[in-house]
């Protein structure tokens, strides 16, 4: 089965660019974009257990599917996945 429609699912993607996502973003309870963490893999799995905050911002959109690229902010189809910027700050949550 699809592990995503039996608990509560955290997606994070670990790569150099955004992906395309689009079709499972309906499935998933959140989505990390994590990038390439390198030696710094801890720090993301930090943020997800609660121990520390954390403010997320995209530096780049995040588009549907490859069919509209290139895509940039400003350009009069601009209808991505998540804008540029997007994101949310969060505080540490202990139980």
């Amino acid at each position: 089965g699809y592990v995503c429609g039996s608990v509560k699912c955290v997606v994070v993607v670990v790569s150099g660019r955004p992906v395309v996502i689009q079709p499972y973003v309906s499935t998933i309870d959140a989505l990390v974009a994590a990038w390439l963490p390198g030696t710094e893999g801890q720090g993301v799995a930090d943020a997800l257990f609660g121990d520390y905050g954390f403010t997320g911002k995209l530096a780049r959109t995040w588009f549907k599917s490859v069919k509209q690229l290139p895509m940039n902010v400003g350009d009069r189809h601009y209808d991505p996945l998540y804008p540029f910027g997007f994101g949310l700050t969060t505080k540490p949550y202990k139980m």
